[in-house]
């Protein structure tokens, strides 16, 4: 799914994902839980402020984004019900 992603680029001048927008839903993030960087992709696995974590590619040749994986039941603790 192609999404767009609003980024902070910081001191070193890396991009990290502020906010991810799918359709008209805008979802903030509140944490990088994880990151992989590589020549041709970025990854970022986020927490937004829906709950949802979020696994987020970017594709550095073509400049687009994309969701990988969503999941709202990672973000929750056990016994919640969903």
């Amino acid at each position: 799914m192609k999404i767009h992603v609003d980024c902070y680029a910081g001191h070193r001048g890396e991009e990290t994902p502020r906010t991810v927008t799918l359709g008209e839903n805008v979802i903030r993030v509140t944490e990088i839980l994880d990151q992989w960087l590589a020549p041709d992709h970025r990854y970022f696995k986020c927490r937004g402020d829906d709950g949802g974590v979020y696994l987020i590619r970017h594709d550095v040749a073509s400049e687009q984004w994309q969701l990988v994986y969503f999941s709202l039941t990672e973000a929750l603790p056990p016994g919640t019900p969903h």
